[in-house]
């Protein structure tokens, strides 16, 4: 691994059959304020919105058309889980090369302009599609970054919630489901004492737990917040379900620390 090597959780992307309104619900819950809208997933039959979380992103996309994917996934789970796990890094190419040897698939790769992205499919991967991506000059992570349009940072906002600490993955089998992600990432697997694995990657963490679901799902977000409860009492007002320490908007639980 070069000194210039990283491997970065940068982005969570979920689905949502009315985009406009659970990106109101997030907007108003978390504080957050829409960056950009890509054109580019058009042809995939989507529409999305993006919200930087201090430097890393929360994707939402929504169907356009009858037979997409992310359609048939919203339809599978009811609008509830995250979609996709997305992870920036200096050489996606590095990482196809390493699914490719692991017998993981690639369902996508992903040019244009400055961007490249490498999606992994996810009946290989478990859980959730994982991509890896890379944007020239976006080693710093107050850089240029591909998906979320040319002015990203002008829409950081930070006095409801800090920053993307990790993700929370659902599993019935843990330990299995992290070698097979730490294997791809060449990371190394934790275990906590709650049964669960712990990923650690250059910037956020994975965390995967037990679970009595009979598959393995992306069911959580860790966020560090600024006002815990001021984001509980947006969740109220916007008749999203409100727990101890978390919230839950866009079918996923955002644990707010």
């Amino acid at each position: 691994m070069s000194a210039a090597a990283f491997l970065r959780l940068r982005q969570v992307c979920l689905v949502a059959a009315d985009l406009e309104r659970e990106a109101a619900r997030i907007a108003s819950t978390l504080g957050l304020e829409v960056c950009h809208r890509d054109p580019n997933v058009a042809k995939y039959g989507l529409a999305n919105v993006l919200f930087p979380v201090g430097t890393s992103f929360l994707e939402i996309v929504s169907p356009t058309r009858p037979g997409t994917t992310a359609g048939r996934f919203l339809e599978r789970h009811g609008g509830k889980y995250g979609y996709m796990v997305i992870l920036d890094c200096d050489d996606p190419e590095r990482y196809r090369r390493r699914a490719e040897s692991l017998g993981v698939r690639v369902a996508n790769a992903i040019r244009h302009d400055d961007y490249f992205g490498v999606q992994l499919h996810p009946k290989d991967t478990g859980a959730a599609m994982l991509e890896f991506n890379s944007t020239v000059g976006g080693a710093d992570p107050m850089g240029p970054y591909g998906p979320a349009g040319p002015n990203w940072q002008r829409a950081i906002c930070t006095e409801r919630t800090r920053s993307l600490l990790g993700v929370e993955i659902e599993s019935p089998d843990p330990e299995p489901l992290a070698e097979r992600w730490a294997a791809i990432f060449e990371r190394p697997v934790h275990k906590l004492g709650n049964g669960g694995c712990r990923i650690t990657l250059d910037m956020g963490t994975i965390e995967i737990v037990p679970s009595t679901s009979s598959e393995s799902v992306f069911a959580g977000v860790n966020l560090e917040v600024a006002d815990q409860a001021a984001i509980s009492a947006a969740a109220k007002a916007q008749g999203c379900a409100v727990g101890d320490g978390t919230v839950s908007a866009c079918g996923m639980r955002f644990r707010i620390s």
